[in-house]
């Protein structure tokens, strides 16, 4: 479950545990969520215990040595693991609960999620592009990839890898390509907070082209992302923009401003029918977020090289529909010095 989960030893009592101890468990874990889960001897859940539930049974006559099956709550909620666990989550934290147990398909614990510390509960995969050789970047770039180049104390990928985790997407791939030993051996440490799988292209396939060589998807819809930019982008919001306005592929834009410092004329033929003085337009750019319905990704063959541009374009042309969703906070692409100069400046770790 990553950074964000508490491991289940701390946090689940057995069902023949008493009423002591239960008090005891929770001491103990003192400085975060009082509240513990009850499971029997498979490991399944049988429900939540916190220090209030115990109070009231002992005000109801219970004593230190009853069982605390009979003060827990048998219906506690619950996460269940590879569902679509949003609209849970997000009740959870508007009731202020603060840990919640993950349950698999025959309701045995496999996690505690930490809603303190997660953002959301994404049902998304994640697909960070790694594979590109920086050349902008040279001489930095020409013995370390561009995404394992430090900005403040971990790599810029890190700093991706930690945001997507934040928001609950555990399973995430790198595609990778130049000096792309450097970015397995990365990734094989521990310590990440998410699964992370790196997937080998062997000639670049462009920003989409390679999402088909990802082994295996879990959930309908993909994040897919350029390794190489930082945000303080919402992706809860992003993917509700997503669901909501049904449609094929969301792209996150960010504001563009261009700014004409001469008088520009209206005309019509050879006629000035007036002007506008240093006029300033305003765009919104492509921000390298994409989030996709995975039946959409079925056109990929994993051999042709296919950039997002491309893959949109087949989607337009289809009459599939593109959603944009307007980043509302930091976004910087990391692709010149100056870029790389001002992520370190900005960029808080």
């Amino acid at each position: 479950m990553g950074a964000s989960a508490f491991p289940c030893a701390e946090c689940v009592v057995s069902s023949q545990s008493d009423i002591a101890s239960a008090l005891d468990r929770i001491n103990r874990l003192s400085g975060i969520p009082l509240n513990l889960f009850v499971a029997d001897a498979g490991g399944r859940l049988l429900g939540s215990l916190t220090d209030g539930d115990i109070r009231r049974g002992l005000l109801a006559g219970k004593s230190l040595l009853s069982p605390v099956t009979e003060v827990m709550n048998s219906q506690c909620r619950r996460l269940h693991l590879g569902a679509d666990n949003l609209h849970s989550f997000q009740q959870a934290r508007a009731l202020g609960l603060g840990l919640l147990p993950v349950v698999d398909a025959d309701d045995r614990i496999v996690g505690i999620a930490n809603l303190r510390e997660l953002r959301s509960m994404l049902p998304l995969d994640a697909i960070l592009m790694a594979g590109g050789r920086g050349e902008r970047l040279r001489p930095l770039t020409l013995t370390t990839p561009k995404p394992l180049l430090p900005v403040g104390d971990r790599p810029i990928i890190d700093h991706n890898v930690c945001a997507l985790a934040s928001y609950g997407i555990a399973d995430i791939y790198v595609t990778v390509n130049y000096l792309r030993e450097q970015i397995e051996a990365h990734f094989a440490a521990p310590g990440h907070p998410a699964r992370v799988t790196c997937v080998r292209e062997d000639s670049p396939l462009g920003t989409f082209g390679s999402v088909a060589l990802v082994p295996e998807l879990h959930h309908d819809n993909v994040l897919v992302m350029n390794s190489d930019l930082l945000t303080t982008l919402n992706f809860e919001r992003m993917y509700e923009h997503h669901v909501a306005t049904g449609a094929t592929l969301t792209m996150a834009a960010v504001p563009y401003s261009v700014s004409v410092p001469y008088a520009i004329l209206s005309t019509d033929e050879e006629r000035v029918l007036g002007f506008e003085e240093k006029p300033t337009y305003n765009y919104f750019a492509n921000a390298g977020v994409y989030i996709v319905r995975r039946e959409a990704l079925g056109s990929l063959d994993g051999r042709t090289r296919v950039d997002a541009t491309d893959f949109i374009d087949s989607l337009l042309a289809s009459g599939r529909k593109v959603s944009y969703f307007p980043i509302d906070g930091t976004w910087i692409d990391i692709g010149s010095p100056d870029d790389y100069r001002m992520a370190c400046r900005k960029m808080t770790c």
